[in-house]
């Protein structure tokens, strides 16, 4: 029987532990999308997770969504994320960079006033934080049919980048409202082109980019994240048999690629999910959401019960850049600090203590 604390194999990785170090947001780039040393500090750290997925990082300048995320996709940011690769290798640590285009949760504010694209000229619903304030989501642009190509192509590059910088693989975020996601979901996908209008036309987009980037770097150094029906940014799934349909036809589309691993954000006993872990052929992370905060008990009951393979693990992490050694050694964890998520120095980001201190 599998142990939360038993290490497992992962594409080509030997993971020493099945706990993932989740993707998270902090916004600690410049205004060029480079990560700071800081960075590269943060994930040494913490490179006692069995693997660590990176925080968002734009595949373009017009892939950024919020103010101050890294990119990946021009030689300065390549030159910052191989000084992270080198940290965390330099601890035994495995890290994957999240591949992530926004589509429409941007703002032009937020990157240098690049447009915003998208499957259809719909704006999301609600605010974005700028540096001038809370704005509403602008109308994107659509993209063309024949321009969809290139976009792939920014998918592909990003990932060799990541490859090229010394990083282990990347995962592609088609989940939680983003550009893929809004292929995925009727309300964000209005296409009656070949990427819209049915279950398997929206499927193609994330079908594309998944198999551009596993033909670019290996299937095996290649994740891919879904949340079916979680409905986050205006990417609303509320139809069970077309959502089904959707994600049926991209999962039995994308298992021969042989990819590292899927990753998956809601209850993992629901019936979506299930049906999706028994169509993919690979190790399972998942992801149980934002409430509450996953703690050791649940994460063992995950792994020992046979519904995950690892699990991934966010705001526990932000606070203990020793958390594998508190879960493992029972003792307490520190509390994060809701208030330095997002933006600032190293309050809140290198400075939570470890046990040895």
């Amino acid at each position: 029987m599998p142990d939360l604390f038993s290490p497992t194999t992962v594409g080509t990785w030997t993971l020493p532990n099945r706990i993932v170090m989740a993707p998270m947001t902090r916004s600690r780039a410049d205004f060029l999308g480079v990560p700071g040393a800081a960075t590269a500090v943060y994930y040494r750290q913490r490179a006692t997770a069995g693997l660590i997925i990176t925080e968002g990082v734009q595949p373009s300048a017009v892939g950024q969504g919020y103010a101050n995320t890294p990119g990946l996709h021009t030689p300065r940011q390549i030159e910052a994320w191989r000084d992270v690769a080198s940290g965390v290798h330099e601890e035994g640590g495995r890290i994957v960079a999240q591949i992530m285009h926004a589509g429409r949760i941007a703002h032009p504010g937020n990157k240098n006033g690049h447009e915003t694209v998208a499957p259809s000229a719909l704006a999301a619903p609600g605010e974005i934080v700028t540096p001038r304030g809370p704005r509403p989501y602008p109308e994107p642009r659509a993209l063309g049919t024949a321009e969809i190509t290139s976009v792939v192509r920014e998918y592909a590059d990003s990932a060799r980048s990541a490859v090229e910088a010394g990083l282990d693989g990347i995962e592609l975020h088609g989940a939680n409202g983003y550009l893929i996601h809004q292929f995925l979901a009727p309300s964000a996908n209005r296409r009656s082109d070949v990427y819209g209008g049915s279950a398997t036309a929206r499927a193609r987009f994330a079908i594309e980019v998944v198999a551009a980037v596993a033909e670019a770097i290996g299937g095996e150094r290649v994740g891919l994240r879904l949340s079916p029906g979680v409905n986050l940014h205006g990417a609303i799934e509320d139809d069970p048999d077309e959502t089904a349909a959707t994600y049926r036809a991209l999962v039995d589309a994308i298992t021969p690629l042989g990819l590292a691993y899927l990753h998956t954000v809601g209850d993992p006993d629901a019936p979506m999910l299930t049906d999706l872990r028994a169509r993919f052929d690979g190790p399972l992370v998942i992801n149980d959401g934002w409430h509450p905060v996953t703690d050791a008990a649940t994460a063992r009951r995950y792994v020992e019960s046979g519904r995950a393979d690892l699990v991934a693990v966010g705001r526990a992490f932000i606070a203990n850049p020793d958390l594998v050694r508190r879960w493992r050694t029972h003792a307490p964890v520190n509390e994060p600090d809701p208030a330095t998520f997002y933006g600032g120095g190293i309050r809140g980001y290198t400075d939570y203590a470890a046990l040895s201190d």
